[in-house]
């Protein structure tokens, strides 16, 4: 059996509009054949989109397209000597970019396997989104913010405040950053949105609601795995997170947004919706596929 991990994508046109209903138009998938986890992505000042993701040798891979559907490799977020060492020997997982007061800021997980107390999360600023990318170290670690297994960060503006929301199968938190998203606001408090299920979390905010998005399952179990994109909303940043059924999101309340299939395995952790030149919404997200479903 041959088993590849492929980034792939799909559009999303009516999700917000009909909460949580695909449309019937789709995209051929995949757009980026290679191993590229935990997709996220910005539309930069030179008018060409860009794409970040988990791969730790080669430093935070940077792609970069015209259209969202022909990329190119442009270089990396960091190199072996620029790479970020809070965590000594640590894993570089989970960018999330972001433009803050005319800067390019990424957020990162730094984790070694197994050590879900010292794992954390830093930030590096660029100029550019194609970098370099400076590392200006770590916002926390797990021990620090009495949040177990602190990774996949997420970066959210509302109504000129800044906030980070984090976490993976210990709970979804958020917390106020300050005004240049590079330290957390002086006596802020962390606050729990969603429960043990999720990791890789995003939120997007569509008329009055905030839609909580997020991961369940086993994300790296190959064909057996179970990975799959779930979601609730509220009408507050914060919540309460309800599914269709008025469940709270904290007792695992989530509604099913997609799930894989034969040939796409364990689809998830998925990107920010990003808005093309007509005003269509994409997400991006990485499976796993059974190469043997085309043969």
């Amino acid at each position: 059996m041959h088993l590849t991990l492929r980034f792939i994508f799909i559009v999303v046109l009516f999700l917000l509009k009909e909460y949580y209903a695909f449309p019937a138009d789709w995209v051929i998938n995949p757009i980026i054949p290679t191993s590229l986890p935990d997709p996220t992505i910005i539309k930069g000042e030179d008018g060409f989109y860009y794409l970040y993701a988990t791969e730790d040798v080669r430093n935070i891979p940077i792609y970069q397209s015209y259209n969202l559907l022909e990329w190119r490799f442009v270089g990396t977020a960091f190199t072996d000597e620029t790479r970020p060492t809070f965590l000594e020997k640590g894993h570089l997982w989970a960018p999330d970019i972001n433009r803050i007061n005319g800067k390019y800021v990424m957020y990162y997980s730094l984790s070694k396997a197994g050590e879900l107390h010292t794992n954390g999360i830093g930030v590096a600023v660029a100029d550019n989104p194609w970098g370099p990318f400076t590392d200006k170290g770590k916002l926390f670690t797990s021990d620090e913010i009495g949040v177990v297994n602190s990774i996949d960060p997420f970066f959210f503006e509302d109504y000129g405040h800044n906030y980070l929301f984090w976490g993976s199968h210990y709970g979804i938190y958020g917390i106020e950053l300050s005004n240049d998203g590079l330290s957390i606001k002086e006596g802020a408090e962390k606050k729990q949105i969603g429960s043990s299920l999720i990791e890789g979390t995003c939120i997007v905010k569509h008329d009055d609601w905030y839609f909580l998005i997020g991961s369940a399952g086993t994300c790296c179990s190959g064909l057996n795995s179970t990975y799959h994109v779930v979601v609730a909303r509220s009408e507050n940043l914060f919540g309460p997170y309800k599914d269709k059924k008025g469940r709270n999101a904290l007792s695992n309340g989530f509604s099913m947004l997609l799930q894989g299939t034969d040939y796409f395995v364990g689809p998830g952790h998925n990107s920010e919706f990003v808005e093309d030149e007509v005003g269509e919404n994409w997400v991006f997200y990485h499976s796993y596929i059974n190469d043997e479903m085309s043969s």
